[in-house]
């Protein structure tokens, strides 16, 4: 039994909105850094069932890769509550990718979504009204 998720364009996005905190594996089976990283990837998911682990096979699913800007494989993605806290290519090592848990766990959401409204600036003023 595995413990990490294949994810499709058809799973994905009630497979991302079912757990708060989600790990993202884009890779393809021809891709040698992907293969090595895969275990680390499994392991990873069995230590921490409270999460989702799920894997995008980049070949089957180009659609959903091409809508993530995935250019480069191995890409690790974390998303939170529907925000994405880190998006890098490269194969992880194993404790670098528990340290990338430990803090996508600490984090305060509220603090990110705060910072996120800053980035994007006020809302564009509408039409005057009256």
């Amino acid at each position: 039994m595995t413990a990490t998720v294949e994810l499709t364009k058809d799973n994905f996005t009630e497979a991302v909105a079912s757990k708060d905190i989600v790990l993202l594996d884009f890779w393809a089976s021809w891709c040698g850094p992907c293969r090595s990283f895969a275990p680390v990837f499994e392991k990873a998911a069995e230590r921490h069932d409270d999460l989702l682990f799920g894997k995008v096979d980049t070949e089957a699913e180009q659609e959903l890769a091409a809508s993530f800007q995935i250019s480069s494989i191995p890409t690790l993605m974390v998303v939170r509550d529907q925000v994405v806290l880190y998006s890098q290519p490269g194969a992880l090592p194993e404790q670098a990718l528990e340290d990338l848990i430990k803090q996508a766990r600490e984090l305060d959401m509220d603090e990110v979504r705060k910072q996120l409204a800053e980035e994007q600036g006020p809302p564009p003023a509408g039409p005057p009204s009256g």
